[in-house]
């Protein structure tokens, strides 16, 4: 089997880690060695029976399969430029029971949890999370490291730019675009275009801070 590290031991790091659990009983398919995380009070411990082994820093002289469990976009991006020249891979995880079809592409890193629903011709780049629960629509792109939280709706043609998260249970229509690096607050309806770097929230979604 392979051998393979989970970033981040929060929450989404151990449903990362049931997810594994999950392919595993179709398909032996991975030995999970443990987590990494920089948060020192839970270094050497164990998080739902698996070891913190280390910090970030420990992939850095490794080459093993890695996968990032850390929600938060930018912060998600940032780590994985702490490690580049390493020679770990970043494998794609796509919990048994998700239906997509073949014209699906899947960028390197992507976690695709349970229940989720792509149809056809979608673009999902690299690094990104799709919670449980979502539906993407056809000819839809999904930027790098873009984070869809659970019982998200995006519907046909829509487009995501790099490091965009999208809250629980909102809905995206058809032909929108939103920008770097934005956030959509949770149970929002995006109708038109966002733009880069900003907040939105509401039905329909407005923007309401700029970083």
């Amino acid at each position: 089997m392979k051998q393979i590290v989970i970033i981040g031991a929060g929450g989404f790091g151990r449903e990362v880690a049931w997810l594994i659990e999950r392919i595993n009983q179709v398909k032996e398919e991975w030995n999970l060695i443990g987590f990494v995380d920089d948060d020192k009070e839970i270094q050497g411990k164990e998080v739902n029976g698996y070891k913190v082994i280390g910090n970030i820093e420990w992939l850095k002289e490794k080459e093993v399969y890695v996968v990032n469990a850390i929600g938060d976009p930018i912060v998600k991006k940032k780590v994985i430029s702490r490690l580049e020249g390493s020679k770990n891979i970043y494998p794609v995880l796509i919990d048994p029971n998700v239906i997509y079809s073949n014209s699906v592409s899947f960028g390197e890193g992507s976690i695709i949890c349970a229940a989720n629903i792509l149809t056809t011709d979608i673009q999902v780049g690299s690094h990104v999370i799709i919670n449980l629960d979502c539906t993407i629509g056809h000819d839809a792109t999904l930027g790098d490291y873009t984070t869809v939280l659970p019982s998200v709706n995006v519907s046909g043609f829509v487009e995501t730019a790099e490091c965009v998260s999208i809250g629980t249970g909102s809905a995206v229509i058809q032909g929108v675009k939103i920008g770097a690096n934005t956030v959509v607050g949770a149970g929002s309806v995006v109708v038109k275009e966002l733009p880069a770097n900003c907040v939105a929230v509401g039905a329909p979604a407005k923007p309401i801070k700029f970083n």
